[in-house]
């Protein structure tokens, strides 16, 4: 009897390390719950993730529905990890106003050598429709902590109206930045740098011809992974040198979850790999979420959902059903 409840005992001390799961949702912002466009990365120093994200007004019940200044007017929010799993609210990120503006979009987070960069949409104005926004501009910040921020430059496109960054390192000096240019038929083109500072343009096409936004490249599995949202679910690229692509057959986060908060398609997703690992980060819009039935402004509000990417046959999948136990580890 005494060793069965010494097992016992050991075993109940060991449960938590293997116990934590995400939850279901993984975050939603406690002051508007509009949380999107999330972009993750390590703090060395106080080792801890930090989960930057759009933070839609998605509260405002504004008199006409089809008003967007909800999704105009947005600060970048902040979350705080230790392992991942569980993220809680971190307040709202400060930026120059030298180089930002009224309405922030789409972060994309990058370490390299003691200095985080950020690049960001930047819009010039809050807007009643979405052909209002003559402009919007990719801007390059840096920090020594992910809390003061300078202004470096803005990413010249060629193009006056360009969203939704995502940056990779290629090669000692060499990186890449791909972007959605809504002047070009919301294709998604790439620009090449050697510092991150100056870009240029890799081709004059876009990586393909299809309209699509939120790029997010990653390598993982021998590929190069370009994921991009299609409204209609998120299409998958695959390459093996970060220039040529092949589109997947199939589309990731296409059909609801069962879950009450995760029970529409997946948007614009952030993907971290880590220890083997690939955990893709998306939001997902509350429209058939219970509350809805009586709030016709519930659809706006978002919340943020993790699954883990599996290689499966060449190409990628995902069950957003199933629990995501594993913890990220700090990178090397």
């Amino acid at each position: 009897m005494r060793r069965l409840f010494a097992l016992l005992s050991l075993l109940l001390l060991a449960a938590p390390a293997f116990a934590e799961t995400a939850p279901k949702p993984l975050y939603r912002d406690p002051v508007y719950d509009g949380a999107a466009d999330v972009s993750s990365i390590y703090d060395r120093a106080q080792h801890r993730w930090v989960m930057f994200y759009t933070n839609r007004r998605a509260t405002l019940k504004l008199p006409d529905p089809k008003d967007v200044s909800w999704v105009h007017g947005t600060p970048i929010g902040m979350a705080i990890s230790k392992n991942g799993l569980k993220w809680r609210y971190a307040g709202m990120a400060k930026f120059p106003a030298a180089c930002t503006g009224p309405t922030l979009w789409a972060p994309e987070m990058y370490y390299e050598a003691g200095t985080y960069h950020m690049w960001l949409t930047v819009v010039p104005g809050i807007y009643i429709s979405w052909g209002h926004g003559a402009t919007a501009k990719i801007v390059h910040l840096t920090s020594p902590d992910l809390k003061s921020w300078t202004c470096s430059d803005t990413v010249e496109t060629g193009s006056e109206r360009v969203i939704d960054p995502s940056v990779i390192k290629l090669s000692d000096h060499h990186y890449r930045l791909w972007y959605k240019d809504e002047r070009k038929g919301s294709r998604i083109f790439a620009l090449d740098s050697d510092d991150l500072v100056h870009w240029k343009k890799v081709l004059n096409h876009p990586v393909i011809d299809t309209n699509a936004e939120g790029p997010k490249v990653f390598f993982f599995k021998g590929w190069y992974w370009l994921i991009a949202d299609k409204w209609e679910g998120l299409i998958v690229l695959r390459s093996n040198d970060a220039a040529s692509w092949e589109l997947q057959p199939t589309r990731l986060l296409e059909q609801p979850g069962t879950h009450a908060t995760d029970n529409a398609k997946g948007q614009h997703a952030d993907v971290i790999v880590n220890d083997g690992h690939a955990f893709i980060y998306y939001f997902v819009h509350q429209e058939n979420a219970p509350e809805a039935k009586t709030d016709p402004y519930w659809h706006q509000r978002t919340a943020v959902q993790v699954a883990e990417l599996h290689f499966d046959k060449g190409w990628l999948s995902v069950d957003r059903n199933a629990d995501v136990t594993t913890p990220l580890m700090a990178p090397e």
